[in-house]
């Protein structure tokens, strides 16, 4: 077994040679976000990470939580160890300091929470959907609601919840049943029932604060009649809890993976709820809490990448087995280790390339969130447009991608890869959930091309496309890019004809456009990573020929560079296939003559 290792090095070259983040930062006023501070965060978020969570995830996932009369415990050490992650203060890292956060930007809070979740994705849910709640407080919430939850969650002394699964309902949330009928002193009794729900009950903090949606007597019917509803576990009383609530965890879900988090089922009966936001705008408001989550998610599939290729690299270079057809490489050994192996190769090289190029999709989407609060109302918009577009992908493509080198490293194990001891068949358990959170990938493709793509009538992947062909057209003398320019300028071309395509043929049949999808989101996903990596390679270029004493991690770049180019980035040609085959090949078949 290996120690995992934060690749510090890695986040402060995407975050300060590719993506200049100091500027970054400057350029949005929050001067406490300094190189020193941010290099001091990267360094003492590592240490917990590295030292106390990954020791516990192999724990987490053979204990499991579990269950007594409504109450859950969660396994050995998480309890423990989410009191050191309040005590040293990560939790109001990047929150306002209006309610007792630090008021740094969000971008170093998803840093950290990224660095959390490979280490130990499921106790880094229970924070994680926390910082979810604290965003829908913040965006949504009344003054005395802020002042009553928002500085107990920053703190860390209580966390949140996302309810909206029902039994009968998951992505269509305009069938849900939950009710919330009027009290007389302005609250609300909340009933119905939820299911999945990440966190929705365990022993690691002293109150729960639950955000629900919710239908009012009166409400019209579909997803213009659901509202949202802040229900806490226990009662708030003179700053701290009072009695408890009406919500109970009727059982948890026996689950393919993140053993370690508490997946909830809710029993609401008449529990006090308190709205939050408009009546009838629920879903509105809970697209707040969503859209982190949604990032959140994405993070999940940057995380078990990485795990997955520090694991295989570790093994590679370790296990001895056979001799490298070209001469041994060990010849005072039994055998050459496996990583001189071409296919070996191929399986580490992608888990790299999908690792680092995932967390600079991360990093750049990150960027542009932190560009929300701009003082520039041009930058504002572009910066939320630029976000909307690449949010489903960043979901969908992640978590896809993470789940692949999630696989590849268990194949890298070969039959060690499916013992428990080595933890990589853990992390493919794990990983797997991560495509179906928050929107499947289908409903994350869906959303892409139907609404933002299609519904903005190209607008949307135009602001993308031109911040491509921008980098090209100032890389185009730069013969060291040349490969690469010529590629992703003839890929951010098809990609507006492929759009095209797409939406004449939906005039005539919408069913085109679910068709389409998928393949047009991991086409987009792909450009976007090869936009990123030719940046990346740019950077590396330029220290190579400058002189540096770091030639080895330089070199890296590039030529993981020019392996996604040459051995990744030619599946855009079958997407694109795809999508042009149309959705005959997919509706000819009816129902009744699929059979067994």
């Amino acid at each position: 077994m290996t120690d995992l290792k934060m690749p510090l090095r890695d986040y402060r070259f995407a975050m300060r040679e590719v993506f200049d983040w100091d500027n970054h930062y400057a350029a949005l006023g929050n001067e406490d976000a300094s190189p020193d501070v941010v290099d001091a965060i990267l360094e003492e978020g590592a240490k917990f990470c590295e030292n106390v969570l990954a020791p516990l995830n192999q724990i987490g996932d053979q204990q499991g939580c579990t269950w007594d009369n409504g109450e859950v415990k969660t396994p050995e050490g998480f309890k423990e160890a989410y009191q050191q992650y309040v005590e040293a203060g990560w939790p109001s890292l990047a929150h306002s300091v209006d309610h007792g956060g630090q008021g740094l930007p969000q971008s170093l809070g998803s840093i950290l929470s990224l660095m959390v979740g490979t280490c130990n994705w499921s106790w880094g849910m229970y924070p994680g959907l926390s910082h979810g709640a604290m965003n829908t407080v913040e965006a949504h919430g009344t003054d005395e609601q802020k002042e009553t939850y928002l500085s107990k969650l920053i703190e860390g002394t209580w966390t949140g919840t996302m309810c909206l699964t029902e039994p009968h309902c998951g992505t269509d949330l305009g069938i849900l049943r939950t009710k919330a009928e009027p009290n007389e002193d302005g609250s609300y009794a909340i009933t119905g029932t939820k299911i999945f729900i990440s966190a929705g009950e365990h022993d690691m903090a002293e109150n729960i604060v639950h955000i629900v949606l919710a239908r009012l007597p009166d409400a019209p019917a579909g997803t213009k009649g659901i509202s949202l509803f802040i229900v806490p576990k226990f009662l708030p009383a003179d700053g701290g809890i009072g009695e408890r609530n009406g919500v109970t965890c009727g059982s948890l879900e026996h689950k393919m993976g993140i053993h370690g988090n508490a997946t909830a089922v809710l029993n609401f009966d008449g529990a006090k709820g308190f709205l939050i936001g408009p009546p009838n705008k629920g879903l509105n408001c809970m697209f707040t809490f969503m859209n982190s989550a949604r990032l959140g998610t994405a993070q999940q599939g940057v995380a078990h990448a990485e795990y997955g290729f520090q694991k295989s690299l570790a093994y590679a270079k370790d296990r001895l087995q056979m001799r490298s057809l070209t001469g041994p490489k060990n010849p005072e050994g039994a055998a050459d280790p496996i990583i001189v192996h071409p296919d070996v190769r191929r399986m580490l090289l992608t888990q790299k390339a999908f690792a680092e190029g995932g967390r600079m999709m991360m990093l750049y989407c990150l960027q542009m969130a932190d560009r929300l609060v701009s003082e520039d109302e041009a930058e504002r918009k572009l910066a939320d447009d630029l976000l909307a577009f690449l949010t489903p992908i960043a979901k969908a493509f992640l978590t896809e991608t993470g789940f692949e080198s999630a696989n590849l490293g268990m194949q890298v194990f070969g039959g060690h890869g499916y013992i428990a001891e080595w933890g990589v068949e853990q992390n493919v358990r794990d990983a797997r959930i991560a495509m179906i959170y928050e929107g499947t990938t289908g409903v994350q493709a869906l959303d892409l091309l139907g609404r933002k793509v299609l519904m903005s009538s190209g607008e949307l992947l135009r602001n993308f496309t031109k911040v491509v062909h921008k980098f090209c057209q100032a890389e185009i003398d730069n013969e060291a890019l040349a490969p690469y320019i010529t590629k992703l300028n003839e890929l951010n071309k098809e990609w507006g004809e492929l759009t095209m395509h797409v939406g004449g043929k939906a005039m005539e049949n919408p069913d085109e456009v679910g068709a389409a999808s998928v393949d047009y989101l991991m086409y987009s996903g792909y450009v976007v990573s090869a936009y990123l990596w030719a940046r990346a390679a740019k950077v590396a270029h330029e220290h190579l020929a400058a002189g540096t004493g770091e030639e080895a991690f330089y070199k890296g770049k590039v030529a993981t560079t020019k392996f996604y180019y040459d051995r990744i980035l030619p599946r855009t040609a079958m997407h694109a296939s795809a999508i042009r085959s149309g959705a005959e090949n997919l509706m000819e078949l009816d129902a009744e003559h699929f059979s067994v």
